[in-house]
């Protein structure tokens, strides 16, 4: 695995054993990059470790919650305004225009809690917000891709 820091290999050093402790066998190394696959719920969740110029890293931690959807006006803003009511992280859109939820916080400080918190947040949120998204506006939950 390579890394492009040495802010980032330390801060995967750091959070590699607490994904193990809190997440146990449905937690996932990946081997090519320094992140971790999580499953909770029917949430598959990623956290990623990505550099933040020289001194520090973000980790960043992603759920795809819809894919396949017609991105219409109403869906739009009914992700927007959800967002308002959020306390840790909010919904976006990729290039595909499959639909994920997404927090991010500063590695250096980062804390065993404050990663639990930000990956329950996440996982949580993707998991409550698929099936409404799917009944209302069609699309596969991104779980549902996977299998």
């Amino acid at each position: 695995m390579e890394f492009r820091s040495e802010a980032q290999r330390a801060c995967y050093e750091k959070i590699a054993p607490w994904v193990k402790e809190i997440f146990g066998e449905f937690a996932v190394a990946r081997s090519d990059r320094p992140s971790f696959g999580v499953v909770v719920g029917s949430a598959f969740t990623g956290i990623a470790v990505l550099p933040w110029g020289d001194d520090d890293a973000v980790i960043s931690t992603r759920s795809y919650v819809v894919t396949k959807v017609e991105l219409t006006p109403e869906l739009m803003r009914y992700l927007l305004e959800c967002n308002d009511s959020m306390r840790f992280g909010a919904f976006g859109v990729d290039s595909d225009g499959d639909i994920f939820f997404e927090h991010a916080i500063v590695g250096s400080s980062c804390d065993r809690n404050e990663l639990k918190a930000s990956v329950f947040a996440v996982a949580m949120t993707a998991d409550r917000f698929d099936d409404e998204i799917v009944a209302r506006w069609g699309g596969q939950r991104a779980v549902d891709r996977m299998d």
